[in-house]
């Protein structure tokens, strides 16, 4: 059997900006038996995240993060479904997931490393499980539980950077089903703001391309900043930082502003930046959620049961077929137009961190003759259709293209 994937091509360096050709495309093919222990799988879904820029590097710069080898399939969150299996306690047709899905349509992988998933947690809607209801959901989850000492009743008030990303809108929902008073979001187009106040519960939205930042933020939290969700790092996060209270506490999510800098994680706050945490005795400490295993299972049914009770809001825009896009084709054709006609394409990887616009995307993946869909989470900065188009599409969370591949 012939299948898809996508190889390591070439690395951009630890100060570089990644470029399509850093990725290749190519087909190789699947054993026709599988062992025992093993299954075949089709891929449904993949995520896409900020971390993988570091495992582009020789050295990731982390004892967790293994580096991608050159010429070799690239892997990370993904989801499909069982077509054959030789191990005991998966069969054909479950639904499974992975941390180390290979980015191809289709794979032989070892079932150790699967774990079955139940459709009814997300009312059939699998791509959350590596959304919402997944890695971007439990990092907020768990994040916010244990580094930001939210205590029910207390007056807090909450800032998310990066508010309209996938962890910073499940942060800032989560911040207030956990017990804020006031929850405020960062975020970089005005569409974006009216999304967070008008459906995402937040209580103000500071959009940073307008105005002093500083200002709107001394406005919007007049008490002060008791904890901090970072999803952006550098500039924005000083200012934040600035304004925090005395005993207050950052949760460092991310810092997808400094990804393309060969500098320490967490990146080192600006001298005068730094005095002031310390002064202020404010928390700020790695955070690794893969460390917090033992909460992945109750962290899921929480995030389920909020879904379910209409509590935690998920958002996605579908767009079917390239001759509905309209006066966009600009747009899409930047996303799209090296991908020709088949479901996955390194460009997809390429405008992810060339323009630092995308906090999460997963790829739905058929075979060569059926559909393929791009779900995306915007990130902190613009969407990549106003970055070229100068245009908004829609204010979702989810970005859901859907076209017909040639045959």
């Amino acid at each position: 059997m012939i299948v898809q994937r996508v190889v390591l091509n070439s690395r951009p360096g630890k100060n570089g900006n990644p470029v399509a050709e850093n990725f290749r495309m190519e087909e190789v093919s699947l054993p026709d038996d599988i062992n025992e222990g093993q299954v075949q799988v089709r891929t449904l879904y993949l995520s896409v995240d900020p971390y993988m820029r570091c495992r582009m590097n020789e050295d990731t710069g982390s004892d967790y993060l293994v580096p991608w080898q050159l010429s070799q399939v690239v892997d990370g969150g993904g989801i499909g479904i069982i077509e054959d299996s030789k191990h005991t306690s998966l069969t054909k047709g479950d639904v499974v997931t992975s941390f180390f899905w290979p980015w191809q349509t289709k794979a032989v992988l070892d079932g150790s490393i699967l774990e079955k998933v139940d459709p009814q947690l997300v009312g059939g809607h699998l791509s959350y499980f590596l959304g919402a209801i997944g890695m971007p959901g439990l990092t907020s989850l768990i994040g916010i539980q244990e580094k930001g000492h939210i205590t029910a009743g207390s007056n807090q008030t909450m800032v998310v950077s990066g508010a309209a990303g996938a962890c910073g809108s499940l942060g800032g929902q989560i911040g207030r089903l956990l017990g804020c008073s006031r929850v405020v979001g960062i975020c970089g187009t005005h569409e974006k703001c009216l999304l967070l106040t008008s459906e995402l519960g937040f209580d103000a939205a500071i959009n940073y391309k307008k105005g002093n930042v500083a200002e709107q933020l001394q406005e919007s939290c007049p008490a002060g900043v008791d904890v901090y969700f970072d999803n952006v790092g550098g500039d924005i996060s000083d200012t934040v930082i600035s304004q925090m209270n005395q005993n207050s506490h950052i949760i460092l999510c991310g810092q997808i502003s400094q990804y393309n800098k060969d500098v320490p994680y967490p990146p080192p706050l600006p001298s005068a930046v730094e005095a002031i945490q310390k002064e202020r005795n404010i928390t700020r400490e790695r955070f690794l959620v893969l460390n917090y295993k033992d909460k992945f299972e109750p962290g899921i049914l929480q995030l389920s049961q909020w879904f379910k009770e209409g509590k935690l809001k998920i958002k996605e825009t579908v767009i079917n077929g390239l001759e509905n896009m309209g006066g966009i084709e600009s747009m899409t054709s930047c996303i799209l137009s090296m991908c020709s006609t088949t479901e996955l394409h390194p460009s997809l990887f390429f405008t992810l961190f060339s323009f630092f616009l995308i906090s999460f995307m997963a790829m739905h993946m058929l075979d060569k003759h059926s559909t393929f869909e791009l779900h995306a989470r915007p990130m902190l900065f613009s969407f990549i259709i106003i970055y070229f188009c100068k245009i908004v599409l829609g204010v979702s969370l989810n970005i859901v293209i859907k076209f017909q591949s040639s045959s």
